[in-house]
């Protein structure tokens, strides 16, 4: 089955029920697939290898998305933030390609590439007009194909099938039909892996979608308001200002949300202990995955939340910063660097595997003869199973032939009262090869502490090699939209670079 059925099925059983809202514009789950059948028609009609989306938010990539399934051609949605330059080069890779693109960057794009062009209002109306296509194709199709950051090279495609989008909703969906007032509130741009698999499982579940076209704050709580979701997902970035504009503590905020997931970056433990003090009701679930995972392979209940919370046993309460236990049908095992399997309490490289996993780039398939994907994240297991991670392996400092995670380097740092972030690199060594360098950025009110005081605290929790050399205090760290830590920007600081030696 593709998830071109998935709608076409809530079509004709409930297509009255509200399918998705943006903008204060609703669409029936009947008028959302009657424009999907029309968008597979244009699609096929111009002959689009893939269909791309160069938008936030809305109603056009919903409609695509689905239509591309109908169509029989891959979902590609792309970064709207990356150069114009870096567009071309990919859509040259996807060509031929229907592009559709907010008003500015399609009147910048004109017919590049050989892309068919047309803004969102053009598109949903074109949809609207065509006659429908009733076909789709097979579930071991590409369904969605999503371009990697391409931090240390060109952006890699990473495919998505439908089989491996069905596996994950047969995994994490609740098996019952959602009320017609529940609704998932979408804030995180198209181009993740987060999006896609919120607006399938939304629409499995017959959940109103209730899209934000861009993350503010602001505008999240203020359609939160209007809507409101029973559910929604945030990265711990969304997560922190969405708690620093809830102004009154002495109101219940979003009495209608009733469970929260967040994922996609490191969530600083403060940070979540803050959030569950703020929304005691609330059902919390932190979602581990990657793109090539599609999405959550491990997943940290909100039973297991609470439970941490409550517990006086250390080892139960460090759970609230783990990834958690495998979704049913994910196997994970971690390895070192000959690939030998360890035991519960070593550290070393994750590695999944499952009817979800893809692994699948354009052109090869990174899953190893059994089966296995490396996910370049590090990480060990407790002996209950439960998935901490360490950061990831091409983060690592390697100073005197020492690994050195920079995840316990940060982790310190952040316990001194001054500091509100921190972030510790690798920086160039004549003597160790890597020397560690953090650069810390302080909470308001207060001072700079003492370089030599962050090292002895650095020393005094973990070993002498662990202590940076250099500190600088940065006025904010560079994060991407979706939370991210950019260290490559970090690292190439001249505040940090021209640190004093200590």
């Amino acid at each position: 089955m593709t998830i071109a059925e998935m709608l076409r099925r809530a079509a004709e059983e409930d297509g009255a029920r509200t399918a998705l809202v943006c903008e204060r514009r609703c669409w029936s789950y009947a008028a959302l697939w009657r424009a999907a059948q029309g968008a597979a028609t244009l699609f096929r009609e111009r002959a689009a290898r893939s269909v791309a989306l160069l938008d936030g938010n809305g109603e056009a990539g919903v409609i695509a998305l689905f239509g591309a399934a109908l169509a029989g051609v891959p979902f590609t949605p792309l970064n709207y933030r990356r150069a114009g330059a870096d567009i071309a080069a990919l859509l040259d890779r996807i060509a031929p390609a229907w592009l559709i693109a907010g008003d500015e960057r399609a009147a910048q794009l004109g017919q590049a590439a050989g892309a068919i062009v047309s803004t969102p209002t053009a598109f949903v109306a074109a949809a609207q007009a065509a006659p429908p296509a009733t076909a789709d194709g097979g579930d071991h199709a590409v369904a969605v194909q999503i371009f990697t950051s391409g931090t240390t090279g060109a952006p890699k495609a990473a495919l998505l099938r439908h089989s491996h989008l069905q596996a994950y909703i047969a995994a994490t969906a609740t098996p019952t039909k959602a009320s017609p007032h529940e609704g998932s509130l979408v804030s995180v741009p198209p181009y993740h892996i987060a999006n896609v698999v919120a607006v399938l499982t939304a629409v499995h579940a017959r959940r109103r979608l209730l899209l934000l076209p861009a993350f503010d704050a602001a505008a999240w709580l203020r359609l939160a308001g209007m809507e409101r979701p029973s559910y929604a997902f945030v990265v711990p970035t969304m997560l922190a200002r969405i708690l620093d504009r809830i102004e009154d503590p002495a109101l219940a905020p979003l009495p209608s949300l009733t469970a929260l997931s967040y994922g996609a970056g490191p969530m600083p433990p403060a940070l979540l202990e803050r959030a569950l003090a703020r929304f005691p009701a609330v059902r919390f679930t932190n979602a581990y995955g990657l793109t090539e995972t599609c999405a959550t392979i491990t997943s940290l209940t909100p039973e297991d939340h609470r439970a941490a919370l409550a517990s006086a046993d250390p080892a139960v309460r460090a759970r609230l910063r783990s990834a958690g236990r495998p979704l049913p049908g994910i196997e994970i095992e971690v390895r070192d660097a000959a690939g030998r399997a360890l035991a519960a309490g070593q550290r070393g490289e994750v590695h999944a595997r499952g009817v979800q996993v893809s692994g699948e780039y354009h052109d090869r398939d990174a899953r190893d003869a059994d089966g296995w994907f490396a996910t370049r994240d590090l990480g060990w297991r407790d002996a209950d199973g439960y998935l901490f991670l360490a950061g990831r392996a091409d983060d690592v400092i390697v100073r005197g032939g020492e690994n050195i995670s920079p995840g316990e380097i940060e982790a310190v740092l952040l316990t001194h009262p001054a500091v509100a972030d921190a972030c510790a690199v690798g920086l160039p060594s004549p003597e160790w090869g890597e020397s560690i360098g953090a650069a810390l950025v302080l909470r308001p009110g207060h001072t700079a502490p003492q370089a030599a005081e962050m090292q002895a605290l650095v020393k005094a929790r973990l070993r002498s090699s662990h202590v940076p050399e250099r500190i600088a205090v940065l006025d904010a760290l560079p994060y991407n939209d979706l939370g991210k830590l950019l260290r490559r920007e970090v690292r190439a600081s001249p505040l940090l670079r021209t640190a004093s030696s200590l």
